[in-house]
């Protein structure tokens, strides 16, 4: 049976198998996008792909309440154990951990990371994740790089990319991801949130469409997929 993926704005999606909740980077209570708080949200797994706070400044309320086991770089894991969270599991890049809905794989980024009070927050990252009848990644905060045609082995049914582009790629370079990572389907992310990153989601689908084999997947902020 499929999981459903769904869309809270931003860098923060929520996927659901049947009987797991796997929650990225989030970032709802000071989002103008996100349809829901973070009170709302149940979890039983937290990814983070980077320190920034448009990724983690709802992390440690949502874990403290849920006990869901944060997954992040080894940086990120002293920070929230210090804010009282025990459930971890620290990683790095290249690094994969089996966990109870499936494979974890963290993954190259191209980004800074600091946290929000300013220390160290270690390797901004993706991920790449191994479901029982599918296989997604999603490319977090990143400049576009090579490596990601290496990444798109894996045989991909859906990547998320962001297209905002200033902090992160634009467009443009989405599509020649695309390109490198052969997904089935593509969803953009990390756009719309402010002026600085306002983009055309669907002239980027247009241009998904003529020039990769990859089905655009365009959703708004509450809205969810299959995969």
């Amino acid at each position: 049976m499929s999981a459903q993926l769904t869309w809270l704005g931003h860098g923060t999606w929520l996927l659901a198998t049947i009987d797991h909740k796997i929650l990225l980077d989030p970032f709802l209570d000071e989002s103008p996008t996100a349809p829901v708080k973070a009170d709302e949200v149940e979890a039983d797994t937290i990814l983070v792909s980077h320190g920034h706070f448009d990724h983690v400044a709802d992390l440690v309320s949502i874990a403290k309440r849920t006990g869901a086991t944060v997954v992040a770089n080894f940086e990120i894991c002293q920070w929230v154990a210090g804010q009282g969270i025990d459930n971890t599991q620290p990683m790095n890049l290249g690094g994969s951990v089996a966990l109870p809905w499936g494979e974890v794989t963290m993954t190259l980024a191209h980004h800074s990371s600091s946290l929000p009070d300013g220390s160290y927050g270690g390797t901004a990252s993706g991920f790449l994740l191994k479901l029982p009848a599918s296989t997604l990644y999603f490319a977090c905060d990143t400049a576009l790089f090579n490596d990601m045609e290496r990444i798109g082995g894996a045989g991909l049914d859906l990547a998320v990319l962001p297209i905002g582009d200033l902090f992160t790629m634009g467009p443009r370079d989405a599509v020649e991801a695309t390109k490198l990572l052969g997904p089935k389907r593509v969803a953009p992310a990390h756009f719309n949130t402010w002026p600085p990153i306002e983009q055309d989601a669907a002239a980027w689908a247009e241009q998904v469409r003529s020039e990769t084999s990859a089905e655009p997947i365009l959703l708004e902020p509450g809205e969810s997929v299959a995969v």
